[in-house]
């Protein structure tokens, strides 16, 4: 009988799971779940025969869990079939799956784009009229906590529709995290009350002041020398900036689109007030006040 290894994030794998069982005539819930100090292969043998009505199956959760070669040799032998939850399995396990049985990977969506788009199709599949902002706006809240995302979706469908940003975040109660390079740009663009609403945001979520100061006065940096890179002549790529500042692409793209709406002499204004605050708050000036006079400077 087949051993399935279901790997990658946990609560993608486990729906897989569940699923996967589903379509081959078994219900997850009816089977033994068999994990921590359990999964031995004295607590395990009793369930790797059939029944009486033929196949049955078993669960066994990895998580935490180092399994010697002789306990996964016996699952892979098992006359019933195996689903192993396994989230990271090394290579000598997924070698091991691989070739006794059959690997279902569940790759989580990481970035925030990836994981709204995640969220609108699970939105469709449950015919909840959800639309692109709001699965933005779980994203953005939840981040990688698929399940608490899930946990949402299934509140949103006792209610009735459509679901807009605003309708959303009045059911969910939680504002999205501040972002510091979305900060920067609504100051660039002289927008000074989203800009301040992002350096508050981030400063609710615990952020400290200092390390915020340290981020703008870093990302200033970047943006300075984007300015200089576009004096130079030529197109500047957010690939040509990533090399040129020896930095990831994401954040090379950030300070080159604040780069862009400024000019010398701005940057040097910029950078005087950003040295101003930063020697404000090392001098006793509440940070957050300070933080917040520089975030308005920043947006003239």
């Amino acid at each position: 009988m087949p051993l399935i290894a279901f790997t990658g994030h946990r609560f993608l794998a486990d729906e897989t799971l569940r699923d996967t069982l589903t379509t081959r005539g078994l219900n997850a819930r009816d089977l033994p779940r068999v994990a921590g100090e359990d999964v031995t292969a004295d607590a395990l043998g009793p369930h790797l025969s059939p029944g009486l009505f033929g196949d049955g199956g078993v669960i066994v959760d990895l998580e935490g869990v180092k399994p010697d070669k002789a306990l996964l040799e016996l699952l892979a032998g098992a006359a019933v079939t195996v689903a192993v939850l396994d989230e990271a399995p090394p290579a000598t396990r997924l070698k091991v799956y691989e070739g006794r049985g059959e690997v279902v990977a569940s790759p989580a969506p990481s970035k925030t784009g990836d994981v709204a788009g995640w969220v609108t199709q699970r939105a469709k599949k449950a015919k909840l009229p959800l639309d692109r902002d709001a699965s933005l706006y779980l994203a953005e809240v939840f981040g990688a906590d698929l399940a608490g995302i899930a946990g949402e979706l299934n509140k949103l469908a006792l209610l009735d529709g459509p679901f807009t940003r605003d309708a959303v975040q009045r059911v969910v109660g939680r504002e999205p995290p501040g972002d510091s390079f979305a900060m920067l740009g609504a100051a660039t663009t002289g927008r000074p009350g989203e800009a301040v609403t992002q350096l508050r945001r981030l400063l609710a979520s615990g952020e400290d002041p200092f390390k915020l100061m340290g981020a703008v006065v870093w990302q200033y940096s970047l943006v300075a020398r984007c300015v200089a890179l576009q004096q130079e002549g030529g197109r500047v790529t957010e690939q040509v900036a990533a090399q040129r500042l020896g930095v990831k692409p994401y954040p090379a793209k950030k300070a080159l689109d604040v780069a862009r709406r400024l000019n010398e002499a701005k940057i040097r204004t910029h950078l005087g007030r950003i040295l101003d605050a930063d020697l404000a708050m090392k001098r006793g000036l509440d940070a957050g006040v300070a933080l917040e006079r520089l975030i308005v400077q920043l947006s003239v």
